[in-house]
């Protein structure tokens, strides 16, 4: 229970994501396709807990004239200079921003900034659940190709 409560809290946290909970969940005794189902599931539900949180909060903070202010001017410039790129790619866009799994790349950033563009949510839960199987696969990959590299150097008794 312990290793299935830490590895949900890691695959939700934006720090850690599912780059966080698989190689936890795999190095703790949890079979590798259960850490990676149980974290890209759980790193899916991020898209909709961001969008409740930035629905919520950013209505309490848009009532400030210097908050609106900043955050128009942030949106307008990025519409400005990415528009041309989310019409173009869109769904594949994000999912393979958020398949990356690299520092800042991910399911939180993903969804931020479809919202901050204008993403359809529909779209962008979609294209984050991508994401979160492509980063999945490759995080999955690279945790038991590394678990098992050097087993040619132990040796195996009875």
């Amino acid at each position: 229970m312990n290793i299935w409560f830490w590895t949900v809290i890691l695959s939700l946290l934006p720090v850690s994501e599912l780059r966080g909970g698989i190689p936890f969940a795999i190095t703790n005794g949890m079979p590798w396709y259960t850490a990676y189902i149980l974290c890209v599931l759980v790193n899916t539900l991020v898209a909709p807990i961001a969008y409740v949180f930035l629905d919520t909060l950013h209505k309490l903070f848009y009532r400030i004239g210097f908050y609106r202010r900043i955050f128009d001017n942030f949106v307008n410039k990025s519409r400005l200079k990415l528009q041309e790129k989310v019409d173009r790619w869109g769904f594949w866009g994000i999912a393979v921003f958020v398949g990356i799994p690299l520092p800042v790349t991910g399911a939180w950033t993903g969804t931020l900034g479809a919202w901050v563009l204008g993403i359809n949510r529909k779209k962008t839960i979609l294209a984050v659940f991508a994401g979160a199987a492509i980063s999945g696969t490759i995080v999955t990959s690279i945790v038991i190709l590394g678990i098992h590299s050097f087993d040619f150097l132990i040796k195996h008794v009875g």
